[in-house]
């Protein structure tokens, strides 16, 4: 009999769990590099030496792990797997429950900034919120999973009997990356709960009919030759982790430095170190390096395949530097796209900065949009 019993969880690290990390750190086997290379090969070391220093010396693990203890945690047994949650709630009676899913190579971490304006907005007329933000099946204190089979839909499905077992009967789902993939199947497979699906990314892609490029937009354009430069450049992580996750994983879970370059590849080098490395020692101390790639892996060998588009009303909030989300492919996906808002890097001096990472590097905006999205939907 599966044990459904919710239990309070803390993150507490030993003392020699950190010890050995910087031990490790300290003996980091280089790898020789050519000259004036520039990245063109991939990570550079210039790049990891310093966030390996920074690490060394800088970093504080400690206040990292403090922060989430300030928040109320959970785990919880879901279909076999040990499911980790921040689970915090508004004082407001008003506030609409929502489930928050990060991706790879994040983690809670990316909800951090948002979790105070979402659940105590200093505005008593803004929308207030509760937040279950869960740990993906087989990402930091979720894993290692023990099973095979946690994609998109197992996850999807996992979340519902979560805020189902907590209670919630009307909800939202937001997402970032993975999470962007997760919310959308929430919504599809409890479509009678769902309020409404908030992400940052619609990753539909062309079908290869000749006809869906058939006058597009200089902006969707633009989009689309972005797109193909990722695939061209930067998608071998994918590729990776979608057809030999383990094989790579013997070196990130013996090699802190190299887990940290293989992570780091996907975090620019925009974003400050502290939450690069908050991110990256998550997996490191939790031994989540294989059973996070094969999230990847799962996903592209899985035979469910769902037909139709998905119906909930969903909101779509872009931000430069990101993925470019095209509508016309977006909407063969989605039926009920309600809120389409691209954000550029300064408007009208909003300062509307943001990439990836929106919930840390453009949390206001991303706050803001959340917000309108689900009061539009009362």
């Amino acid at each position: 009999m599966s044990n459904t019993a919710i239990r309070p969880f803390r993150v507490e690290i030993p003392q020699a769990q950190l010890d050995d990390l910087a031990d490790r750190l300290r003996r980091t086997n280089w790898p020789g590099e050519l000259p004036g290379a520039d990245g063109a090969y991939g990570m550079t070391t210039d790049r990891v030496r310093g966030l390996v220093t920074y690490w060394l010396e800088k970093f504080d693990w400690r206040a990292v792990q403090a922060r989430l203890n300030e928040h109320p945690q959970f785990v919880t047994e879901i279909d076999g797997e040990q499911i980790h949650f921040l689970h915090v709630r508004s004082a407001r009676p008003d506030a609409t429950p929502l489930v928050l899913t990060h991706g790879w190579p994040g983690s809670v971490v990316e909800y951090l900034d948002v979790i105070a304006p979402l659940t105590a907005p200093a505005d008593p007329d803004a929308p207030a919120f509760h937040l279950v933000i869960p740990s993906l099946p087989g990402f930091g204190f979720s894993g290692p999973t023990r099973s095979a089979g946690w994609n998109r839909y197992r996850t999807a499905r996992a979340w519902a009997e979560l805020m189902a077992r907590l209670g919630y009967d009307r909800y939202g789902a937001v997402g970032n990356d993975g999470g962007s993939m997760v919310s959308p199947e929430v919504g599809r497979i409890d479509p009678e709960h769902v309020l409404g699906v908030h992400v940052t990314q619609l990753f539909s892609f062309p079908s290869g009919d000749p006809a869906e490029f058939e006058g597009l937009s200089a902006a969707d354009q633009a989009a689309l030759t972005h797109l193909q430069w990722f695939y061209e450049n930067k998608f071998s992580f994918n590729q990776v982790q979608s057809q030999q996750p383990q094989t790579l994983a013997f070196a990130l879970a013996d090699s802190p430095a190299g887990l940290l370059a293989w992570n780091a590849q996907l975090f620019d080098e925009s974003l400050d170190p502290e939450f690069i490395l908050a991110n990256v020692a998550i997996y490191w101390f939790t031994g989540t390096a294989a059973s996070a790639m094969r999230f990847y892996w799962e996903d592209a060998h899985t035979t469910e395949h769902p037909t139709g588009p998905t119906t909930t009303p969903t909101g779509l909030a872009m931000f430069p530097g990101d993925f470019q989300s095209i509508r016309r492919f977006a909407e063969r996906d989605h039926a009920n796209i309600v809120r389409w808002t691209a954000y550029e890097a300064e408007v009208d001096g909003r300062g509307d900065v943001g990439g990836h990472y929106a919930a840390h590097e453009a949390t206001d905006a991303l706050v803001g949009d959340i917000r309108e999205f689900f009061a539009g939907l009362r």
